[in-house]
């Protein structure tokens, strides 16, 4: 199966190691973009807006989803959100679930209260951490 992996990029790292395992498990994995240089921490977005729109980030990732079978949401917690699903994760999702793609959670739906309804109607397939779910 072809998955595209989808998340904060606060979960890079997280997103890598999932990547390999994946991949050992006989999967094709296509991964966003993490760009150098750009601080992805800072209160100032100005790297990180230029650097979406020079590179067209969204662009790639959506056409990576298209070409893909499934995704697999990265949804841990950052900061005081358990299970955390960000913007343009939700937007990802929203794009897959157009496109007829399975959609995984690694962990349960958020209790992000302008999300939760959305998700629970999509029907995402929520694997607790296990990979072996994901067929």
């Amino acid at each position: 199966m072809t998955i595209t992996m989808c998340g904060s990029v606060k979960f890079f790292d997280e997103m890598v190691e999932l990547q390999k395992k994946l991949e050992e498990n006989g999967h094709t994995v296509l991964m966003p973009i993490k760009v150098s240089g750009v601080d992805y921490w800072s209160d100032d977005a100005t790297s990180r807006i230029e650097a979406k729109r020079r590179l067209g980030l969204l662009e790639k990732h959506m056409d990576k989803i298209e070409r893909s079978d499934a995704i697999l949401v990265a949804n841990y917690t950052k900061g005081d959100i358990k299970n955390y699903i960000g913007a343009n994760t939700f937007l990802e999702m929203g794009f897959a679930r157009y496109r007829n793609k399975k959609i995984f959670l690694l962990n349960p739906i958020p209790d992000q209260k302008y999300i939760s309804d959305e998700l629970l109607s999509w029907e995402p397939i929520v694997i607790e951490d296990n990979l072996e779910k994901i067929q």
